[in-house]
């Protein structure tokens, strides 16, 4: 879960993309103090990592996201045939423009619906009839309803119905979700694969062990070539890993080579959040995650503290390439520290 960048204001650093992250004091109030309480980490440990402490209600912030994220512009890029790739707001999102309907890759936030149609309209005229989620949080489900209204069909792994459907809480971020209204639900689901067949296209869906969430999926389309690989990868920035909804640094560096097995030097790759990028990119971030895994875990088989392993900079020889985004660098280690 992260708000993502529009190409208008500079892809690469979504620092820029509006003022939700300029800087800006939601984000500040986003990072996660929420997570010692998980973890038992100390205040010392959190002031170790830079965490600052949160303001304003769980519903407050959400709300104030929400708005925030839809005054990013949404964009059209055309990847291949007829697949197209939609960033700005929210998460990335693929389209299909088959001739008797769209495929959508991902919603977005609730507020980019009329943005979101505005969009398909302008790709063809074929209605939408299949949205597919990636992993259930808010920044690429939270305009499911709309979609389903639209006609859409939701498909999904089963943990993004049930987390769906229930209440849920992101430590990380100290946000609580209601369940969300049963129209936003996925009515078809699947627990290891699912494939479609539609004009002349094979749409593989994936389950990847619990890494970003329980839930997460990749969605190829073999023959234009294309792999959605959700919030799974963050391209040019260090990865969110939401621990409170099953996820670990060992399930990132499982998914990414997953997804390296799905991909060739000409496949394009559509992150949850980032640029798109090809094989190379997604293998110079799975051995960053390696890398840094594998630096943070011997410090804390040492029986070192979060604060001492923060001091160690595992990360520094990385940080001006992956440490623009969100996540910054001494809490990427945190992250990584409480999930291993």
């Amino acid at each position: 879960m992260e708000r993502n960048e529009s190409k208008p204001v500079g892809r690469r650093d979504f620092l820029r993309a509006g003022s939700i992250l300029a800087g800006g004091s939601l984000v500040s109030s986003l990072l996660p103090k929420a997570t010692l309480a998980h973890t038992g980490f100390s205040r010392s440990a959190a002031n170790s990592a830079n965490v600052p402490p949160q303001q304003g209600s769980s519903a407050d912030r959400l709300a104030q996201m929400r708005a925030e994220g839809a005054a990013v512009p949404l964009a059209t890029q055309k990847l291949r045939d007829n697949v197209y790739w939609l960033y700005g707001p929210g998460g990335n999102m693929v389209v299909f423009n088959g001739p008797d309907g769209k495929i959508l890759v991902d919603s977005s936030y609730l507020a980019v619906a009329p943005k979101l149609k505005a969009a398909l309209d302008s790709i063809g005229n074929a209605p939408l009839k299949i949205l597919i989620n990636t992993h259930w949080h808010f920044d690429h489900t939270d305009g499911n309803s709309p979609m389903h209204q639209a006609g859409a069909t939701i498909y999904a792994h089963e943990n993004t119905r049930t987390r769906l459907s229930t209440a849920q809480d992101v430590a990380a971020f100290g946000l609580h979700f209601d369940p969300a209204p049963a129209d936003a639900w996925p009515v078809q689901t699947f627990t290891d694969a699912m494939q479609l067949y539609v004009a002349g296209e094979e749409i593989k869906m994936g389950y990847i062990q619990p890494a970003h969430t329980d839930g997460d999926i990749y969605v190829k389309f073999t023959k234009n070539n294309v792999v959605h690989m959700g919030d799974v990868f963050f391209a040019q920035r260090y990865p969110f890993i939401d621990k409170s909804s099953g996820g670990s640094i060992d399930g990132m560096i499982a998914g990414a080579t997953k997804g390296l097995t799905l991909v060739d030097a000409d496949t394009k790759i559509i992150p949850g959040h980032g640029d798109m990028t090809n094989k190379a990119g997604l293998e110079k971030y799975r051995d960053m995650l390696v890398t840094v895994r594998d630096r943070v875990q011997t410090q804390k088989r040492a029986g070192k503290s979060l604060e001492e392993t923060i001091a160690t900079k595992p990360t520094a020889e990385f940080d001006a390439t992956w440490g623009n985004g969100l996540v910054k660098p001494d809490l990427f280690v945190m992250v990584v520290y409480s999930t291993l």
